[in-house]
């Protein structure tokens, strides 16, 4: 049974949200505040699922996130609101929340996304007990015999495991821009800052750093040319991952893949405009994409896996 915590100043709200929880037999409300500032992680211990209004007096839903978030609050985030600023909503995104229940509260849509969110669980906690079993294992095949100590490559291979993981989940496994993409996540794995120092980068910039690793000092006109290669193989990668995600909601909206990584990667506006466009059969695309928030969420993800 999960466990839920509610922060909504709004009581009405609260005691809609605890009377269908109740009635769906999903979980129990273990805690409510009316705000961000009235919540601490004391009170989350043991929670699984943390329901937060975006728009409150004090601390705001995002703020509160991230509050939790660096006391060490590891459990799942489902936004209430009833904000349409798409660049809110992306911002709560990027903090972790899963998914959004819509104000005013509707009875089926919030057992809807409670039940995708409970399968969720159930099946990360199985993927997760079989990943233990499976480190065990690996972590005994590589151990040295003679000092016990674990081979100091093994948190990059295995950062490369889970990145080509995360590549197949996303269709584009066997694209000419993947390699090219794991290199980026060693680069960015390597580096102390990681997604902050990629966030103060140009693009260009990056990929130079990271076929000057690669490639040793090409002449000006080489790198230029590779750098320009490989600008466009991340950009036709990063389409495709787009095109399909984007394929898989238009199939099943309640896609798990589609679900979670759709609007973490892309701005979820542009994905429904390209739903649309591959629905009315036009194979290419007006919508428009930030390359390097793909970038940045796909390392993020594929840490978290």
């Amino acid at each position: 049974m999960i466990r839920f915590f509610l922060i909504e100043d709004d009581a009405v709200v609260r005691r809609m949200l605890e009377r269908i929880i109740a009635d769906s037999g999903l979980g129990e409300i273990v805690g409510q505040a009316s705000d961000g500032n009235r919540v601490s992680i004391d009170q989350l211990y043991g929670v699984d699922v943390v329901l937060i209004d975006l728009l409150m007096p004090g601390l705001d839903g995002i703020q509160t996130i991230k509050k939790l978030q660096a006391e060490g609050f590891t459990g799942r985030f489902i936004m209430v609101s009833q904000v349409e600023n798409k660049e809110m909503i992306g911002e709560a995104y990027l903090q972790g929340i899963d998914t959004f229940i819509q104000k005013p509260i509707n009875r089926l849509e919030v057992i809807s996304v409670l039940r995708r969110v409970a399968d969720y669980l159930t099946l990360e906690a199985s993927l997760q007990s079989i990943r233990k079993s499976l480190q065990i294992l690996d972590v005994k095949g590589r151990e040295q015999p003679a000092s016990g100590l674990k081979n100091p490559s093994l948190d990059g291979d295995n950062l490369s495991q889970k990145a080509r993981q995360l590549l197949l989940q996303l269709g584009i496994a066997s694209e000419a821009g993947a390699h090219d993409l794991l290199a980026i996540v060693g680069w960015l794995a390597e580096n102390e800052r990681g997604v902050d120092r990629l966030r103060d980068l140009q693009l260009k910039e990056l990929y130079t750093q990271i076929l000057t690793k690669l490639h040793g000092n090409l002449d000006e006109q080489a790198l230029t040319k590779e750098v320009r290669a490989m600008e466009q193989r991340i950009r036709r990668m990063v389409l495709q991952a787009f095109t399909h995600l984007s394929s898989l909601g238009l199939t099943d909206y309640a896609n798990p893949t589609f679900e979670h990584f759709a609007p973490r990667l892309f701005d979820f506006q542009e994905i429904r405009q390209r739903m649309q466009e591959l629905e009315a059969g036009e194979k290419t695309t007006k919508c428009r994409i930030s390359v390097k928030k793909f970038l940045s969420v796909f390392y993020m993800e594929a840490k978290a896996i």
